[in-house]
């Protein structure tokens, strides 16, 4: 039997199972075993047209959808999940690494689900979980994912108030998480969780990639690999002193918030927060031109060479299309924030999971938090309502346990 063929036998025996996951073996349906023995009796002629057959059905679906060959054949595969929920007793808090920056997840009705992803030459292993009305709990379940198809994106992860330069305008501007004190606090999530995430999964998954705001520009060219070119290290160099001098010159100056507003006898609280509403980024308050300058990766991450960044002005298509002729099928989601670019701009989640098996990492983000002073609150419940048709995992339940890519 042929990687390609498609009855698929599910070997687990390649990875042991994380956390609750139960004992797994070698296993063959009785369908299975019955739709074999159904081939080994067909005469050889007729085998070997079947094989012809599924080969050419392949080069169609790779010709039609830019995916390699090989990629295609294993998405022409089906097979039947046996979707057994089984009660976990005593289950321990979900995402409750890092309680600093995620409020844990308490939900004591929570089931076991079968092995989910089964790649056939996994050495990822990624636990996750999501949430069902209808089952009324949580559901988790095991993974095993093929690093070489697997991809980690940061979603905007802004160099705003760090050493690049990037400031958020006074008196009244806002950028990012809205003030300069939240975006310290993203800053330190950052440092302390996606930079130490990255530097683990980096040279064992396909990519590590950043998305940011706008189109790729002359400055940001240079700096940063992208899905067209990889910069020289002179070009590097140039880059960042373009991007040190750029972002100097700017002003950083906006209008104060307004002393006085015009309010109607009859309306007085729509005209209220017409005058003045609760977010304004535009040029008022942060000045012409803040939105233009070029958007570095915030220097709380390490930057390597080979890391990719992609621009949102380019759109979702552009992206998915470069992820799948890598053959990239699988996708680790972090940045911020949570309740905003993370689900709806061109790397977020509302796109990838159209094309892509996508899993959240739940502690490596961050939601908006207006009114508190800690995004923890938030980010859960961003999380958790994400998690009605999300896949939600966390930085240690995702485990590399094969050789570095250059070993392979």
């Amino acid at each position: 039997m042929t990687k390609h063929d498609s009855l698929r036998v599910a070997t687990y025996s390649t990875i042991k199972p994380l956390g609750n996951s139960r004992p797994c073996g070698k296993w063959l349906s009785l369908r299975d075993k019955n739709v074999l023995n159904y081939r080994k009796a067909l005469p050889i002629d007729e085998r070997r047209w079947a094989a012809r057959i599924r080969f050419c059905m392949t080069v169609v679906s790779a010709l039609l959808f830019g995916m390699p060959i090989g990629f295609a054949a294993d998405a022409a595969q089906t097979r039947t999940y046996e979707n057994r929920l089984t009660p976990i007793k005593d289950p321990q808090p979900l995402l409750a690494d890092y309680p600093q920056w995620v409020e844990p997840i308490r939900e004591t009705n929570r089931f076991e689900a079968p092995l989910l992803v089964n790649d056939s030459h996994a050495d990822l292993a990624v636990r996750a979980w999501r949430f069902s009305y209808n089952a009324r709990g949580i559901i988790e379940m095991p993974n095993h994912l093929d690093a070489a198809q697997t991809a980690v994106i940061v979603v905007h992860p802004w160099g705003i108030d760090d050493s690049h330069g990037w400031r958020t305008p006074e008196p009244a501007g806002v950028a990012d998480f809205c003030t300069p004190r939240k975006n310290a606090l993203s800053y330190e999530h950052t440092k302390q969780v996606i930079n130490p995430f990255l530097k683990r999964l980096r040279g064992q998954v396909k990519h590590v990639l950043y998305s940011e705001p706008g189109a790729e520009d002359s400055i940001r060219k240079k700096l940063y690999r992208s899905v067209r070119g990889r910069p020289t290290p002179p070009d590097r160099e140039e880059g960042r002193r373009e991007l040190a001098a750029k972002l100097k010159s700017f002003p950083y100056k906006g209008a104060p918030l307004p002393a006085q507003l015009r309010l109607r006898a009859n309306t007085p609280v729509v005209d209220y927060f017409k005058q003045f509403p609760g977010l304004d980024a535009g040029d008022r308050y942060n000045g012409a031109g803040f939105w233009k300058l070029p958007i570095p990766v915030v220097d709380a991450i390490e930057v390597f060479a080979d890391d990719i960044v992609i621009y949102d002005d380019e759109g979702y298509p552009a992206l998915r299309d470069f992820l799948r002729a890598d053959g990239v099928r699988h996708i680790l989601l972090t940045g911020y924030a949570t309740d905003m670019c993370y689900a709806r701009t061109c790397a977020g989640y509302e796109n990838l999971s159209k094309d892509f098996n996508v899993f959240l990492v739940g502690d490596a983000t961050l939601a908006t938090f207006p009114a508190h002073d800690t995004p923890r609150f938030a980010t859960s419940a961003h999380i958790a309502f994400a998690s009605l048709n999300q896949l939600v995992t966390q930085v240690s339940w995702i485990e590399y346990r094969g050789k570095a890519k250059g070993d392979r």
